[in-house]
């Protein structure tokens, strides 16, 4: 499998971790956001959509990392990342959707610079735009967090989201402080070996 990434991509983080958690082996292929090159004519010749991550598998390619995540699931059913009955499948879904289609479209790289090139808005603003959105969303998860784990003793997708989403949480310097539950979901799953090595700071790309 061929995953192009970007180390500091939360979505990428997502497919990382999943690839990590099934134990598939995989190529890194570093695009570099902030250069343009998901831009650049050779990109899209890969992904017409230009956006990161994206997955290659022999003739099988996908964008979206929520899809990306749920291909891997299905090829390779265990260990689950998804419970058993419907009802419990829904809810991890929708958990997962809070934060990959919630909170993170709305403070990804391309909105940010919309918000301050085209409508002109200060690094106060934008900075205050992205703790509302964060906290919004985080507060939704904390109300229903289990432990050790989102859901209690199993990792599921909805992890996998969570994670990325505290990553650049921080790197934007929100305040977590009305979080306790989600930090210590949070804290727990970093020192799980599929976490720990999809982290942005151990990719090749890494600064």
């Amino acid at each position: 499998m061929i995953l192009y990434s970007y180390w500091r991509s939360s979505a990428a983080y997502r497919a990382r971790i999943a690839l990590a958690w099934k134990g598939i082996d995989y190529e890194v292929r570093p695009v570099d956001i902030r250069a343009g090159a998901h831009r650049e004519a050779a990109y899209l010749s890969v992904n017409p959509q230009g956006l990161i991550p994206y997955l290659i598998d022999g003739d099988v390619a996908t964008g979206q990392s929520l899809a990306i995540i749920e291909y891997l699931e299905e090829l390779y059913p265990e260990p689950a990342l998804l419970p058993k009955t419907p009802a419990e499948r829904a809810r991890v879904r929708a958990a997962a959707a809070a934060v990959a289609c919630d909170i993170h479209p709305i403070n990804n790289t391309r909105v940010l610079a919309y918000l301050k090139a085209e409508l002109g808005q200060s690094q106060a603003a934008v900075d205050r735009w992205i703790g509302h959105w964060i906290g919004e969303g985080f507060a939704v998860l904390e109300a229903s967090a289990g432990a050790p784990y989102l859901f209690g003793d199993s990792v599921t997708i909805a992890d996998l989201c969570l994670v990325p989403q505290f990553y650049n949480a921080r790197r934007f310097g929100v305040d977590l402080s009305a979080f306790p539950k989600l930090i210590a979901v949070e804290r727990n799953l970093l020192a799980l070996p599929a976490f720990a090595a999809a982290h942005p700071d151990k990719q090749p790309d890494a600064d």
